[in-house]
């Protein structure tokens, strides 16, 4: 399979570049035809003949099905070199296609008959590499063999003057590998089941009724449709682009893997460079930079930073192209995944053989422009600028649209949150909700006194005219309620540690969209019984979880609300346990290490924000800890608002410390 890929990847860089040769003396609008009828002549048989000659193949021994086609494709591609004449490599293509209907569906029949099915998805994993990596290795090649191309011509008559051909000759000789590695594989089974291949224009038929019906996914679809339309754009152009430029084979075949080399780096590191940015919109961004570079490289004319801006038009496509898959599977039900994906590649290979075809084609009716920008300046501007320049616009216009209707963080600065993803962030905006109302939140262990200290604080501050919400975690809504009789209740000890925490992050939610941010927002000063580091302590250092796990999840739950002040009320576990005459909860019943471990974290937690947190010794006697309190608060008080006190929020009935 990698020596049949890396053989079909020079074939369509010599074939192109071999065409573009022929008629180089034809004038640039001839060459321009002549390259976009080879790539018609390699798309046509698949789209026509594809489910005929699947369903032919796969009657016949597989192994000799394979090694037959190989043998064919070799005596057809060293034909082409030794003819050396247009219409026959139009028709040598042709053909080559036809043999490759055969060959294709005998190797994806085969491969699940050679491995474990539990290891059937890393041979397929595999397959595609060898498949797509294999181009820039031809690429490379292409542009090595044109080199002593001229050198070889006195020992080889039929190579003077044509590089093209020697890099046609190793594709003949590496599908005559293909076909004795193939032979050897006596391990290929003769019986087999029957696959059924249907019409290209039923599976876009069936797919769009499933496709039509999301509108996230017929984004997805439509935006790598484009991506898909902008790249072919390029690939019918760049043989002639590159001529322009006053690059030859070796500058063509270079190109030509950069597009691959990039999508490799884009496929791999995108995604993890821009880890904490929204999918969706990395999407589009993907498709506007895409965009864009493609424009710099329509009107720059400079063959090394084409070469450089191709890289990077590559990886934007990458991003895009795995990131949309990515997406489409999430979405999709898996009954329907396989034939939305059966979809797309269908429609992939139609949007590709349109383009490539009339690409080339608009190239040469458009023709060779020069502009004169002064007695010694004269810009280019031809077909194949134009064609990539349109290309450009479409990237541009699909990602907008993929912005516009995809964006899961909408009201949210797309600049603010690009930045905050580069550094590894990811971005919370201020609601400026928070600054019109105090947030205080009461932490520590069990039977620390927090819930008593909170309460009497919400009573003090009533007392100086503020309007207050008392409230706790978990159980202060209904669907907190119901969580809190999960969470506490000693006949749930079984519960996982993940489980736990994200029941918890699930009250946090509720509560502050129902409870502190409304408070908030009307200026109320909020009294919080536990929030955000009860989970940081108890279920990052109590269970052994990951820190940086909760504090996402968190994060997201709470949209980045942090209080105002936290009041640490430190308690040895030992003399907080001991209040209570015996655990009334599943937490409680934990043994001391756990408790242990919990008074370690909020005291590093508080070590680290010394700002934001008060630390008060819980062994002192509670009107000295109430006073201690009551001296930071008031540092922080705005002016009391005066309330109605048919408005004024009760407070929450006192639970056990």
């Amino acid at each position: 399979m990698s020596v049949c890929s890396l053989g079909d990847w020079l074939n369509i860089v010599a074939l192109t570049s071999l065409a573009g040769n022929i008629t180089a003396g034809q004038g640039y609008q001839a060459q321009s035809l002549a390259i976009g009828g080879v790539f018609v002549a390699k798309m046509l048989p698949a789209i026509l003949l594809g489910p005929l000659a699947g369903a032919v193949a796969d009657r016949f021994d597989r192994r000799l099905t394979m090694v037959v086609a190989d043998i064919c494709r070799f005596s057809l591609v060293l034909s082409i070199p030794l003819v050396y004449n247009y219409q026959w490599v139009i028709i040598a293509t042709f053909l080559v296609e036809c043999v490759n209907l055969f060959w294709v569906p005998a190797k994806d029949a085969t491969v699940p008959n050679l491995v474990p099915k539990e290891r059937l998805e890393e041979a397929n994993q595999l397959n595609l590499l060898v498949t797509y990596g294999t181009a820039p290795i031809a690429a490379v090649l292409f542009a090595v063999l044109a080199l002593p191309a001229d050198m070889l011509g006195g020992m080889l008559p039929f190579l003077d003057g044509e590089p093209t051909r020697l890099a046609l000759v190793i594709n003949a000789l590496v599908y005559l590998v293909s076909a004795f590695l193939i032979f050897t594989l006596r391990g290929i089974p003769r019986n087999h089941t029957g696959i059924s291949t249907p019409s290209v224009l039923k599976q876009i038929v069936e797919g769009w009724r499933f496709v039509g019906g999301n509108r996230v996914v017929r984004g997805l679809v439509i935006g790598m449709l484009g991506a898909f339309a902008a790249g072919g754009a390029v690939v019918g152009v760049a043989k002639i682009y590159v001529e322009a430029l006053q690059g030859g084979d070796a500058a063509y075949g270079t190109v030509f893997g950069a597009v691959f080399v990039g999508m490799a780096f884009g496929m791999f590191f995108g995604p993890r460079l821009l880890r904490e940015l929204s999918r969706r919109r990395l999407f589009g961004l993907a498709l506007l930079a895409a965009g864009l570079v493609l424009a710099a490289i329509a009107l720059i004319h400079n063959l090394v930073i084409v070469v450089l801006l191709t890289v990077l038009l590559g990886s934007c496509a990458g991003i895009a192209w795995i990131i949309g898959y990515t997406l489409i599977g999430l979405e999709v039900e898996d009954g329907l995944r396989g034939r939305t994906f059966s979809f797309l590649q269908s429609m992939a290979r139609v949007v590709l053989l349109l383009v490539v075809a009339v690409a080339p084609t608009l190239a040469g009716l458009f023709g060779e422009h020069p502009i004169r920008l002064g007695p010694e300046m004269e810009y280019r501007f031809d077909g194949s600028n134009l064609v990539m320049l349109v290309g450009a616009v479409l990237a541009v216009v699909v990602g907008g649209l993929a912005l516009r209707h995809m964006d899961d963080r909408k009201g949210i600065s797309l600049a603010a949150d690009l930045l905050a993803a580069v550094r590894g962030e990811r971005y919370v905006p201020d609601t400026g909700e928070q600054s019109r109302g105090l947030f205080i939140a009461f932490e520590g262990g069990e039977g620390s006194g927090k819930t008593t200290q909170s309460r009497l604080l919400a009573i003090w501050l009533r007392d100086q005219g503020y309007d207050v919400v008392q409230t706790r975690e978990p159980g202060s809504t209904k669907v907190g309620m119901r969580l809190r009789a999960i969470l506490l209740d000693a006949a749930h000890q079984g519960l996982s540690a993940r489980s736990e925490a994200l029941l918890y992050a699930a009250d946090r939610a509720e509560h502050v969209e129902k409870v502190i941010r409304p408070a908030l927002h009307r200026g109320a000063t909020v009294v919080s019984d536990r929030y955000v580091d009860s989970s940081l302590a108890y279920q990052g250092a109590g269970r052994a979880l990951d820190q940086s796990d909760i504090a996402k999840v968190n994060a997201w739950a709470t949209g980045g609300l942090t209080p105002d002040l936290t009041v640490l009320i430190d308690v040895p576990p030992s003399v907080g346990l001991a209040r209570f005459a015996s655990p009334a909860d599943r937490i409680e019943s934990e043994p001391i290490e756990f408790h242990e471990r919990v008074r370690r974290e909020f005291r590093a937690l508080a070590a680290a924000d010394p700002d934001r947190y008060l630390v008060v010794d819980g062994t002192q006697a509670q009107e000295e800890v109430s006073r201690i309190i009551q001296d930071r608060v008031r540092e922080i008080l705005p002016d009391p608002i005066p309330h109605d006190s048919e408005t004024a929020t009760g407070t929450i009935p006192a639970i056990r410390d």
